[in-house]
């Protein structure tokens, strides 16, 4: 058990979601973070849908890794992913159909997310299954906070809700309150991850540049 929840697991996991974060400090999956956070429910459900594909993902490969023919690993690693998002895809379409229109295409998009690719090339393909799942859930996390994060503050300020539920009360309208609708633009989820990237970096000296 010890083993399972040694220090070398701890900081696979714990270092994307911070010091290691794929969107603040690799620059990964900048993309789909400006797309799917113009409110909150979009934002949960594409990072709950990249935690469990690269979670899974980092297992299938690192359980078939020694099998892999390196000419065409890049090959099986999408055809891994392939079928991940299509299963993610469809469940959404079953379950979340209204989600999944708002995703629109960036559900299917995550087969080509340079974090899930990324992982599978830099640690599944070199590592045992449970690191590699630890690691999935760690990167998949720390892109999935960002996106809520984002979300949280593009809809309660773009659109005075939250999950749909209307947060600002009424009263502040009637007193000239107006929603900002600089927050709906892709712009401005830019401007919201470049906040996180300073905030962070201000906190972090390991992330500091030397002048």
């Amino acid at each position: 058990m010890s083993k399972l929840f040694s220090a070398k697991t701890r900081e696979v996991f714990l270092g994307p979601l911070n010091k290691n974060n794929p969107v603040t400090v690799q620059v990964l999956g900048i993309c789909s973070a400006l797309a799917v956070t113009a409110k909150l429910e979009p934002s949960l459900v594409m990072g709950l849908s990249v935690i469990v594909i690269v979670a899974m993902a980092n297992v299938i490969i690192s359980l078939i890794r020694n099998t892999i023919p390196n000419r065409i690993r890049i090959i099986v690693q999408l055809v891994v992913v392939a079928a991940l998002v299509t299963v993610v895809s469809e469940f959404l379409k079953a379950f979340a159909y209204d989600v999944s229109v708002q995703l629109s295409v960036y559900i299917g998009l995550i087969i080509t997310n340079c974090i899930l690719m990324g992982r599978l090339e830099a640690f599944a393909m070199s590592n045992k299954p449970w690191e590699s799942f630890i690691d999935g859930i760690g990167n998949g996390i720390g892109y999935a906070w960002i996106l809520v994060v984002v979300g949280f503050f593009r809809e309660l300020l773009g659109s005075g809700t939250l999950l749909d539920y209307q947060v600002i009360p009424k009263a502040f309208y009637e007193m000239g309150y107006v929603n900002n609708g600089l927050m709906m633009m892709p712009p401005m989820a830019l401007i919201l991850v470049a906040v996180i990237i300073w905030v962070q970096r201000a906190k972090n000296k390991d992330l500091q540049e030397d002048k």
